[in-house]
């Protein structure tokens, strides 16, 4: 049987769209590449979206091994080799706050490792690639999909790592594989019902105004009625990635799956304000004193909560061009829906279940 490799997974993104990836490939099957110690997690994961999909019995399973690893710690795995046909590359850190040591080697090496094994698939038909929109790192203006060595900077190691092994990629689709990546921007809960399994980017300032009282005091950097912020439901980015791979015409592009229409901080933290019954105070200060008072000032961030590597995205001077994304989704029924249609249950969630944490799997 035709295999579908999965790395990522049990992760966020991952989870959701293996059921969807198999329910357009009814002759493969899903393998999962997962780290020894998230086997069991992974099993439990696996075994209870069978029994959401009944269609998956026998047609989704395990190996253990680690990208990080040369042939992805699985050895000649020949077998498996051979019967690959697609490759969902998901697995990366997913940390702003990131040191660069581990996230060149999950994020670059890791990459480098699962191009190997991609060459050495004779039947290998797409690498479907997960990057992310701020590989545009603090590129000043509108980053296109058609961009990516444009001299920028960059915010942290996560967004350096990620453009390094993006640039790998592309790389290796100039030498002939046939590939295609997908950019989400900051991905939060489900749409419809607010699920997420991390509570990180505006989780932080929802998380900060729930913890206040009616009048909530709001720190402010940089302009935020000028400044926007992308945020993307998982919804969205499973449902348009399900779909693109699918599709031909997909194959050698790069899509942004970012709101067309973001919001401006300012809008957020209103927005935000409102789904928590809250009305802000909000308090100017320069972008480095904020920074240095989270880092450097006993108690400030364990009464924020929120990393110093988050105000980054305050004043963020990029925007994301989606015309690819916007055109080969035409006609599917797949948009970004916006914030203020889902702003609620976002917060619904986070209200019942504290327990989600915000550490991300490595």
């Amino acid at each position: 049987m035709d295999a579908i490799l999965f790395t990522g997974f049990p992760g966020f993104l991952g989870s959701e769209l293996l059921p969807r990836v198999l329910a357009r490939a009814p002759g493969a099957e899903a393998v999962c590449l997962v780290q020894p110690k998230y086997a069991p997690l992974a099993r439990a994961r696996l075994d209870a979206l069978v029994a959401q999909h009944p269609e998956l019995v026998g047609r989704a399973g395990i190996v253990e091994g680690d990208i990080v690893q040369p042939d992805l710690g699985l050895g000649a795995a020949d077998e498996l080799k051979a019967r690959v046909v697609e490759i969902f590359h998901l697995a990366a850190i997913y940390d702003l706050s990131v040191k660069r040591e581990p996230a060149m080697r999950v994020n670059v090496e890791g990459t480098r490792h699962m191009l190997d094994f991609a060459a050495r698939c004779p039947k290998l038909r797409r690498f479907q690639y997960v990057s992310t929109c701020y590989v545009s790192g603090r590129f000043p203006g509108t980053f296109t999909e058609d961009m990516l060595e444009e001299g920028q900077a960059f915010n942290n190691f996560y967004e350096e790592t990620k453009y390094l092994a993006e640039v790998e990629v592309q790389r290796a689709m100039r030498g002939g594989l046939p590939a295609t990546i997908y950019r989400p921007a900051v991905v939060v809960g489900d749409s419809t019902t607010g699920a997420t399994q991390k509570y990180d980017g505006p989780y932080f300032v929802i998380q900060w105004l729930l913890r206040q009282p009616k009048l909530a005091l709001m720190p402010m950097v940089g302009d935020s009625r000028k400044t926007r912020f992308n945020v993307v439901p998982r919804d969205f980015v499973v449902d348009a990635i399900a779909y693109l791979s699918g599709r031909p015409a997909s194959l050698g592009r790069v899509y942004q799956l970012a709101d067309p229409d973001p919001l401006t901080i300012d809008e957020l933290l209103t927005e935000l304000g409102r789904c928590t019954a809250r009305k802000l105070l909000r308090v100017p200060l320069p972008l480095k004193v904020a920074k240095a008072s989270i880092e450097k000032v006993p108690g400030v961030y364990s009464l924020l909560r929120i990393p110093s590597s988050a105000l980054d995205y305050f004043v963020l001077p990029t925007q994301h061009a989606t015309s690819h994304a916007r055109a080969d989704l035409a006609g599917s029924g797949i948009a970004c829906p916006p914030f203020r249609d889902y702003s609620d249950r976002l917060v619904s969630f986070m209200r019942a279940h504290p327990e989600v944490g915000s550490a991300a799997m490595v």
